[in-house]
């Protein structure tokens, strides 16, 4: 059996990583079917500091393919991205396509499978914010809706894509058995329905988080990788972090001054380190940082895994649009900010670790003990860190080709 994965943006990389780990595991037990791994990268991230570091740091091995996408409008982004994944496809002519999240990498990649004939099978799928403003949104739904394999990362996820019209949902729902061939038999039965399976019929299967697997493994070696705290002379739980990236509040100078006046006040003075991201920094070269952050306001260079991990491990609050930093304070058990009207990841909020920022301005605050669900209890949400094991097993069983 062959795939192509199709990673293009730093959090790509950081979910790919437990996928291709379970890969090699699977090709190393006795008797297993060989599963033939490529991987394209697209370029969408193309600075070092969004991309290479993390194969660097991370240990993942070069893409067979680089696509050199580079930074452009959505539209001809993706327009790119469709055109040269596809000349992939057509070389490799793989089983399946595994695509990550809600990129332009993941909806152009995606297309290009459907449009093919290939399977696809997305990874963090049925995740919605209802706001179709966001392009993530819009790639994230499409994507949904062209593929035959839908892996999710919990049971809210799954909900949303019954409440679409997905019908074909495995164990109602529930977490996946640790023997995910097991339960995709179990749940075709010996009937042979499962080559229904297909863009008309696609499968929804709750995996877990792949992100927690990663941070299961990471949190405890980064204090051993990283020195980011003594770089920046920091002390641990006297000092806020703070990521903005999405276009929702960089591309409006005022609604970037917006949450420019949110970081200020609430932060009240104490330090806050800013790593910026370069579509940040682009739009805040013609309007003076000094001018919107006050001098507390620590802005720094886009900092590698182990690095920012680290920082958000030791931090007493978390600022972010990001739904990766969300999820990462929320299993770090650090108190969290959602800089946005809205968020896909809405377990954090009902666990009260995460806020969204017009709420907490409001009046409602972070509670005095954030969190009110017993100890541990609140992790169990995104699985038990093995979705990548539930995955590649689940894509054996579904597309080996005496299956499908």
């Amino acid at each position: 059996m062959k795939i192509v994965q199709v990673a293009g943006a730093r959090p790509q990389f950081i979910k790919y990583l437990p996928v291709s780990s379970a890969i090699r595991r699977h090709n190393c037990r006795p008797g297993a079917a060989f599963l033939e791994n490529i991987l394209v990268h697209t370029g969408q991230h193309y600075d070092y500091s969004m991309s290479q570091v993390f194969f660097n740091e991370l240990g993942i091995e070069e893409p067979k393919y680089h696509l050199g996408v580079g930074s452009a409008s959505h539209g001809s982004q993706t327009g790119q991205i469709l055109v040269k994944v596809e000349e992939v496809l057509a070389r490799e002519r793989p089983d399946a396509i595994v695509v990550y999240g809600d990129t332009n990498s993941t909806i152009g990649a995606a297309l290009a499978a459907a449009k093919l004939g290939i399977p696809v099978a997305h990874v963090e799928a049925g995740l919605r914010s209802r706001n179709k403003e966001m392009p993530e949104e819009i790639n994230r739904v499409l994507t949904d809706h062209v593929s035959t394999v839908l892996f999710c990362p919990s049971r809210a996820a799954v909900e949303n894509l019954r409440g679409e019209g997905f019908g074909n949902v495995m164990l109602n729902g529930e977490l996946i058995s640790v023997d995910p061939g097991e339960a995709v038999a179990a749940h075709y039965g010996e009937s042979g329905t499962r080559h229904k399976t297909g863009i008309s019929h696609p499968l929804v299967c709750n995996v877990g988080d792949v992100m927690y697997d990663v941070l299961n493994i990471a949190s405890g070696i980064a204090g051993e990788k990283s020195d980011i705290l003594l770089r920046l002379g920091l002390s641990s739980g006297q000092y806020s972090v703070l990521t903005i990236h999405r276009a929702e509040n960089t591309d409006t100078e005022g609604k970037l001054e917006e949450i420019a006046a949110f970081v200020n006040q609430t932060a009240n003075g104490a330090t806050v380190v800013f790593p910026v991201h370069p579509r940040t920094r682009k739009h805040l070269e013609g309007l003076s940082p000094k001018r919107l952050f006050e001098e507390n306001v620590l802005l720094v260079p886009p900092l590698g895994y182990f690095d920012m991990l680290w920082l958000l491990k030791n931090s007493r609050l978390v600022l972010t649009d990001s739904g990766g930093v969300q999820k990462e304070a929320y299993w770090l058990k650090v108190p969290c900010i959602t800089l946005r009207d809205e968020t896909e990841w809405v377990e954090t909020l009902q666990s009260g670790w995460n806020i969204l920022y017009k709420e907490y301005a409001s009046g409602q605050g972070m509670p005095a003990k954030p969190g009110f669900l017993p100890p541990g209890a609140e992790l169990t949400s995104y699985g038990d860190g093995d979705a990548a094991g539930r995955i590649v097993g689940a894509l054996m069983e579904i597309f080996s080709k005496e299956n499908f």
